[in-house]
């Protein structure tokens, strides 16, 4: 047993023997669930997408929550943050580096660049701090108290790169109230979960809050080539702690550390050769999720199975100060971050004679294991806000942000070698958002920001202990480094007008702008590094929010349109297997989402949330090459370049569905029996810039259940659970090298699940 899990036993039985006489006051978290709150109707959810606290229902914004009970479902199984695609409409995630490095996207924005120091549109915060690097994103979710999805430009007061939008993750803070919880979970195939947290007042003016998870899952997969070893490939371990210290000597000022700490060792993704037939993008005879080949041996101490491995910590400061007329809030935050990630992206290359009979999956006619390895990650940000503190009609905010990370990308490749380069950004940013109440029903909001971003990359050491090199195959070449840099002013106005007590129109207008992106990736195949030039975005939405049927019935919705100038776009694959940054003229988009939640009775809840997603690429004269393999390509092919203008972004469902349903049985005042389902549907999406038949996802689908006992007077809970439950084989991406070669997600895991919580 790991130090780790002797400390998350220790925690769960100490919690267990603590606080004997519980509560009987529900948490607010459990608001959704009680029956008392049903017969009120649905809750109030408050948000804080405008740096303030308010009703979701009064913010001029597009954006959605996802419920504390299905985020507790979704993850029961050990999934990871790209769980939540599709879960919230217009949202979608995935991710070639397994459970490292997610990419994101909203309404169809987002950016499918697999290295390490690839710049997104999307930004993701945790506990009021932007996570800039793809590996920073992957920190696990546990003890949240809430995720906002907001849709499209927020650039007046967030962060970095959100021209598409936020998924912001708010962890439980301290309070003086003692509370705590266990939660443990075991399931299918050697899953195992334990989440707990532990808070309350320290002395008079200060309270803190503990929180861990430890995930861990048994290797599940056959390497073909090499059965004798057994099953070697699938398993991981990620543990995670969150240590809280708020101290609030007065009532005029406070100070919130967060500390934090992430350990993962698992598999990387797994690469399947040869699961599409030409023609048809169904899964054929090759495809056996229990079975890969590999015969990696990158480094030379047999097979590898693709070993993955990161470790990622920070810290920070949370300063509020009250003037009475205005506060203060300054936000200091590090960072830091170290991994590495083993592909064999071939999916089992080898000679004939090596095997007999051969199991490979079809003709596999190269060589190709790479190893990616982030080191040194060290992020600085800073921000410092003052916000207007009253009850007027007119409100402001005015604040400043500073960013600074370095980190080096060493790929090593089995043929070339070892190449390493050095990423170096630094922006700034002052913004500034006033909101005025014109009358009692019409409000209208407007922001500005200037921000300044500037990045460099510089080539180190370059086809170390390349094969070649030896054979003259490669040289050492000189690359000067590469520097760039950008200022603009972004643009935010919007307005709400309250129709009545219950319902509310806004429209909404924004645009801003993502920096220049550099991409060093092709340098260690002798390649030269790649610039895509500044995108702009914008934006225009309009939408309804509204609580009927006396507050029974819940529905947002919105219908938006957006026109990205100089798309910054990622050309991956092909016969090189090349990643290399480009530009497109423009990229269009329009379409609309709803979300509803309806409390058909005192025992009945449902939700559904649906989102169209119309895009298009515009630029007459964009080629990019096509697959290695034999693909169907339905665009027009000169030269082997395919032209992509009117295709649809990369990994933009064009439509997405969620439903979840929860049915409560009461036993007695304070005890159910219930039942919660949630299911997730993916439209048809496009997995690369060019339109071929085998890399398109058309009506994937994966649902979940939960079934279980709840008592509210002695705050309890057990639960069966099912995640995939009807073992679904969805296409998650695919790698259009020399082979059809694609990765699929996470398979099906039941189990028993057990929380309590005391306070």
């Amino acid at each position: 047993m790991t130090p780790f899990k002797h400390t998350a036993v220790a925690l769960t039985v100490a919690m267990a023997f603590a606080q004997p006489a519980y509560s009987q006051q529900v948490s607010s978290e459990e608001l959704t669930d009680t029956p008392a709150d049903e017969e009120k109707g649905l809750e109030r959810i408050e948000v804080t997408a405008t740096k303030r606290v308010q009703s979701i229902q009064e913010v001029p914004i597009s954006i959605a929550t996802v419920s504390t009970e299905e985020l507790r479902t979704i993850f029961a199984g050990n999934e990871d943050i790209r769980a939540l695609a599709v879960r919230v409409p217009g949202l979608y995630a995935e991710s070639s580096n397994g459970r490292v490095a997610p990419r994101f996207y909203i309404r169809g924005l987002g950016n499918t660049d697999f290295d390490l120091a690839a710049s997104q549109p999307v930004s993701i915060i945790m506990d009021d701090v932007v996570m800039e690097n793809t590996v920073l994103k992957s920190f696990p979710i546990f003890d949240v108290e809430q995720v906002e999805v907001i849709r499209g430009p927020q650039g007046t007061l967030f962060g970095r790169n959100t021209t598409a939008g936020i998924v912001k993750f708010d962890s439980v803070k301290p309070s003086q109230d003692f509370d705590a919880f266990v939660n443990v979970a075991a399931g299918d195939l050697g899953t195992f979960n334990v989440e707990a947290a532990v808070g309350g007042g320290i002395t008079d003016a200060v309270s803190g809050r503990f929180s861990i998870l430890s995930q861990e899952r048994d290797d599940y997969i056959f390497n073909g080539a090499n059965p004798d070893a057994g099953k070697v490939l699938g398993g991981f371990r990620d543990n995670a702690f969150r240590g809280q210290l708020l101290i609030a000597p007065a009532d005029d000022w406070s100070i919130l550390l967060n500390v934090h700490s992430r350990d993962y060792d698992g598999t990387a993704e797994l690469f399947r050769a040869n699961i599409f037939t030409n023609g048809s993008n169904e899964l054929n005879e090759n495809y056996d999720r229990d079975v890969v080949f590999y015969d990696a041996n990158l480094l030379g101490n047999g097979f590898d199975n693709n070993p993955q491995a990161y470790e990622n910590s920070g810290y920070s400061f949370k300063v509020e100060y009250d003037f009475s007329d205005m506060t203060m809030t300054a936000i200091t935050a590090y960072e830091e971050a170290d991994g590495f990630s083993l592909g064999d992206i071939d999916g089992g290359f080898g000679s004939a004679a090596d095997f007999t009979p051969d199991p490979r999956p079809g003709f596999i006619p190269f060589d190709a294991v790479t190893r990616d390895s982030l080191d040194d990650l060290q992020q600085f940000t800073q921000e410092i806000r003052i916000a207007s503190n009253n009850d007027e009609d007119y409100t402001w905010q005015v604040g400043m942000f500073y960013f600074n990370s370095s980190f080096d990308v060493t790929s090593t490749d089995g043929f070339f070698g070892a190449t390493t380069v050095t990423h170096e950004n630094t922006a700034w940013a002052v913004f500034g958002q006033s909101t005025y109440d014109v009358s009692e029903k019409l409000t209208v909001t407007g922001g500005i920001r200037y921000t300044y971003d500037e990045k460099s990359l510089e080539v180190g050491d370059q086809n170390v202990d390349g094969f070649a090199v030896v054979i003259g195959d490669a040289s050492i070449q000189d690359y000067d480094p590469v520097d760039v840099d950008d200022g603009q002013v972004g643009v935010e106005l919007s307005a709400n007008y309250q129709l009545n007590d219950d319902m509310s129109v806004f429209a909404r207008f924004a645009n801003g702008f993502r920096a220049q992106s550099i991409q060093g990736r092709d340098i260690a195949f002798e390649g030269n590094p790649s610039v895509a030039e500044a995108e702009t975005i914008n934006s225009v939405e309009a939408g309804i929010k509204a609580d009927l049927l006396d507050n029974t019935l819940r529905i947002n919705a919105a219908v938006f349109g957006y026109v990205v100038d100089d798309i910054q776009l990622s050309a991956i694959g092909g016969q090189s297997n090349g990643n290399s940054l480009l530009n497109a003229d423009k990229g269009e988009a329009f379409g609309f989402e709803i979300d509803a939640k309806y409390l058909v009775t005192e025992n009945l809840v449902l939700t559904a949330g649906f989102a169209l997603n119309e895009t298009e690429l515009k630029d007459d004269d964009l080629q990019v090459a096509i697959c290695g393999a034999d693909c169907t390509v339905l665009d027009p092919v000169t030269d082997g370049l395919a032209s992509v203008d009117g295709n649809p972004f990369p990994n933009a469902p064009r439509t997405t569905f969620s439903f979840t349903a929860r049915y409560a049985v009461p036993l007695s005042e304070s005890t159910e029996f219930f039942i919660f389902t949630d299911w997730a549907v993916q439209g048809e999406t496009n997995i690369f810039l060019y339109d071929a038949v085998e890399f398109q996802v058309k009506d994937q689908y994966e649902g979940g259940l939960k079934v279980g006992f709840k008592d509210y007077e002695d705050n309890y809970e057990i639960s069966l659970f099912g995640r995939n439950i009807t073992s679904e084989d969805n296409i998650k991406g695919a790698i259009d090298f020399n082979n059809l070669t694609g990765f699929v997600n996470e398979p099906a895991i039941f189990g028993i699940q057990f929380r309590a919580e005391f306070n």
